[in-house]
């Protein structure tokens, strides 16, 4: 469907369709038709870009537009969906009809974000002069329209839960892969959630025009559209139909390079496509998770062993936009405390479908990745920290205080040769690029790598060299990236934050700091210098103690002063702080709502 304009048309009734202007007098209506355009854009074309001048309020008739921004970390997000009925452009509108100037005339305001359709999408664009026209005759308008203002303006939490994907296109790799019996069983789960999900094969939906997926929208949560790669017409409408694209592999498998045929779907153009790879207890290991993620161009990828239990239940509640993702901050032994919060949200029954972290954070979130138990988790965080400092290894420094041989060993014994897209729980972790001046999200590559970056405190550990890049803590730039969590899914973000709160340092390890030596004599080099408790101090600091704080949905502070970052030995007390916290933080919860659970 090429893009297409009319001027000339009455409008008025495709203005009457809209249910959001349906109290519009008619004499009002067809006077703001005379100032309306009706049009149609293709997948994958702007509707507008940011920077343009914003004069028109779009109404979206059929078909689905996404709204995209520029992110902080320089990369294009997608921020959500605006469906069929759902106005555009509005809040570049608004600020484009406020007299700034006082000279009795509208200023001009860019628009802050780009809008791309989606699918196929038919709109109908009214000029700022037909809008006034409108809500003059019904002012009713104007509150309904800044009550959705408000709502795409508030916690970016509320703005992704109401945009959340609805239409997915799962995709089979290979024949041998019986997708609709993997589509019902999603359906199954996505019923257990409380969620409407119909599945839709090529014989329901093949040559169906865009009003019946519109129609599959508006009566259901989730719309699945099962289909298999080829150049089929089927496969072409489901993939341009599709909100998000599931790429179903098998595991034992290796992925061709490019994995799909060459199309216009927007969704891959945006790369809103995902990796599902299928596990068989006796399957032998295929290609790298990783090359699949390249080969399908995808953003993420999940791993779903069996046809029924916790693997197929996470993706469902993807699907319906209940996934939990958990955030842990850096602060070195205040870190132990996370532990305590993962116990927690086991004991209540919260699944954790996502888990992310800075610097020590980022070591749970690991050990949650890799899917340990609470037991192993302890045993191996005892005896990689607690038992014996990792940072023990001092040595005159040139680059860092400690040589880091130690804490290499370490993670290659606790976390081997994982590769981070291998992992049971999609995980990222932080690392701060001395070189550029800006955050690195590691989401691929070698886990105990990631790890020895993320935890490079200045000073402290040497820094990881990657190539001309000189990587070291994440804590430096961004110690909470409840941010980047918020980005990688649409669901609910917990958070647990253990630097909010000043640490009780010795003020006379600095007054009367004694020589290096005399330091050595009295303490020996097992024990961490005051420098070390300086640096870490300094490394994890923010200027802004609540970066990330209005990005989660729970937010867990557990009472850490007592505790100084370089207290390794204080395990039980700072784990109960964390559990402690977080039955604390959600005792006025709605836990069903919180797990998912219908």
């Amino acid at each position: 469907m090429g893009m297409f304009w009319d001027m000339g048309t009455d409008i008025t009734p495709r203005l009457q369709a809209i249910s959001f202007l349906k109290d519009v007098p008619g004499r009002a209506m067809k006077a703001a038709g005379k100032e309306t355009t009706w049009f149609s854009i293709p997948a994958g074309k702007p509707l507008f870009l940011a920077g343009e001048p914003a004069d028109t309020l779009y109404f979206v008739m059929s078909g689905t537009l996404g709204i995209f921004r520029q992110g902080p970390h320089g990369k294009t997000e997608f921020i959500g969906h605006i469906r069929s009925g759902e106005p555009a452009g509005e809040m570049s509108l608004f600020q484009g009809g406020i007299d700034l100037t006082g000279d009795g005339l509208p200023n001009d305001a860019p628009h802050n974000s780009s809008v791309y359709a989606i699918r196929d999408t038919e709109l109908v664009g009214v000029s700022r002069k037909g809008w006034d026209r409108m809500v003059r005759a019904e002012p009713e308008l104007l509150e309904s329209m800044i009550r959705i203002i408000i709502t795409r303006l508030g916690k970016p939490m509320e703005r992704v839960a109401g945009a959340a994907p609805k239409v997915f296109a799962l995709v089979a790799t290979s024949p041998t892969i019986d997708l609709s019996l993997r589509a019902r069983a999603l359906k199954q789960a996505c019923d257990r959630l409380g969620k409407k999900c119909i599945v839709v094969t090529n014989r329901q939906g093949d040559g169906k025009p865009a009003a019946y997926f519109d129609e599959l929208e508006k009566t259901h949560d989730v719309v699945i559209l099962v289909s298999t790669i080829g150049d089929s017409a089927w496969y072409r409408l489901s993939t341009r139909q599709a909100d998000r694209i599931w790429v179903v592999g098998r595991a034992d498998a290796h992925p061709s390079h490019p994995l799909m045929p060459d199309d216009e779907s927007p969704a891959r153009a945006l790369k809103l496509v995902d990796v599902i790879l299928l596990h068989h207890a006796e399957d032998r290991p295929g290609a790298p998770a990783s090359r699949w993620l390249s080969a399908a161009g995808a953003s993420r990828i999940f791993h779903w062993s069996g046809m029924e239990g916790e693997d197929c239940n996470r993706l469902a509640r993807i699907m319906c936009g209940v996934s939990v993702g958990v955030i842990l901050s850096g602060g070195g032994a205040r870190a132990y405390s996370h532990i305590g919060v993962v116990k927690a949200l086991r004991e209540l029954g919260i699944p954790i479908d996502f888990a992310g972290g800075a610097s020590m954070g980022s070591v749970v979130a690991a050990c949650v990745a890799m899917g340990w138990s609470d037991e192993e988790i302890e045993q191996r965080i005892r005896k990689a920290f607690v038992d014996s400092n990792p940072l023990g290894d001092y040595h005159l420094p040139v680059v860092g205080m400690v040589k880091g041989a130690r804490v290499n060993h370490r993670l290659k014994e606790h976390f081997g040769e994982v590769d981070i897209c291998d992992l049971k729980v999609p995980f990222f972790c932080t690392s701060t690029n001395l070189t550029s001046g800006s955050s690195r999200i590691h989401r691929t590559g070698l886990l105990r790598e990631a790890l020895r970056a993320t935890i490079s405190l200045p000073g402290i550990l040497p820094p990881v060299v990657d190539g001309k890049d000189v990587l070291v803590d994440g804590a430096v730039l961004n110690n909470f990236p409840a941010d980047v969590m918020r980005d990688l899914h649409r669901g609910l973000v917990i958070g647990s934050d253990v630097t909010r709160q000043p640490e009780n340092m010795d003020v006379e390890e600095f007054a009367n700091p004694p020589g290096f030596f005399q330091w050595v004599f009295k303490n020996g080099f097992s024990s961490a210098p005051p420098i070390a408790g300086l640096l870490m101090r300094a490394a994890t600091i923010r200027a802004d103690t609540q970066f990330g704080h209005d990005m989660t949905d729970v937010l867990i502070l557990p009472d850490m002063a007592d505790v100084q970052l370089r207290d390794w030995k204080i395990y039980e007390e700072t784990v109960q702080a964390g559990y402690e916290a977080t039955i604390n933080a959600l005792k006025d919860k709605n836990i069903k709502a919180i797990s998912g659970a219908a």
